[in-house]
């Protein structure tokens, strides 16, 4: 096994990056259908594959679209939650539909992301309390490490969340104790969005940190 040797700290350029990233990133769903190089491909995934994960259990797993049926199929089931989610909505209905909320068909690479739980029931090292909800947050870890080494690359990514798993789980053909979680949209875009897109078109204001920092126990 081959240990990383220890590095001199960040510098002030590097920290500075780190950061622009992090701020910088965003939810993508506007692409431009041009190749992602295989070998920065495999520098995103050698990126969510270095997250932490609770246990070291690394209970993340990707999958690779490349079979344009699949893809189409994928975003029939994702348009079909698009209209439940809209008929859920009520008056904003109409409003929500405008919105541009996947790039399945229109992105270079279609990722998918999903849980796969195979210690459940054996691992417990510092899942005992939470077993499923630490794989889960695992996985996020994951993908969080995906999106800022993609936007590092000039690469935009957006997370579709509007699927049935079981009904994903099938199209995939992933075994029982397997979860699909996200459909990762990956590519070249055009421009980043100025802030958040649903920002950008009046959907929702982010909050302030202020509001969402408490000290010791929730305030009355």
């Amino acid at each position: 096994m081959t240990i990383p040797v220890n590095r001199p700290g960040f510098t002030e350029a590097e920290r500075a990056a780190v950061y622009r990233a992090i701020h910088e990133r965003r939810d993508m769903r506007h692409f431009l259908r041009k190749p992602v190089a295989d070998e920065v491909l495999q520098r995103l995934l050698e990126a969510a594959h270095a997250a932490p994960s609770v246990g070291l259990s690394q209970p993340w797993r990707f999958l690779r679209i490349t079979d344009d049926t699949l893809r189409t199929a994928i975003h029939y089931l994702v348009q079909a939650e698009v209209q439940r989610t809209a008929q859920a909505l009520g008056e904003r209905q109409h409003e929500f539909l405008k919105l541009k909320v996947e790039g399945i068909q229109d992105c270079s690479e279609l990722l998918v992301a999903a849980v796969h739980d195979e210690a459940a029931e054996t691992e417990i090292f510092g899942r005992r309390t939470m077993p499923c909800e630490m794989s889960l947050a695992s996985v996020a870890c994951a993908i969080q490490n995906l999106w800022l080494a993609a936007r590092a690359e000039g690469l935009g990514l957006g997370w579709v969340s509007m699927f049935e798993p079981p009904e994903l789980a099938a199209v995939l053909s992933l075994p029982a104790n397997t979860k699909p979680i996200a459909v990762l949209c990956l590519g070249p875009v055009a421009a980043f969005y100025n802030a958040p897109m649903l920002q950008q078109e009046d959907w929702r204001e982010p909050r302030p940190l202020c509001e969402l920092i408490h000290e010791n126990r929730w305030p009355r």
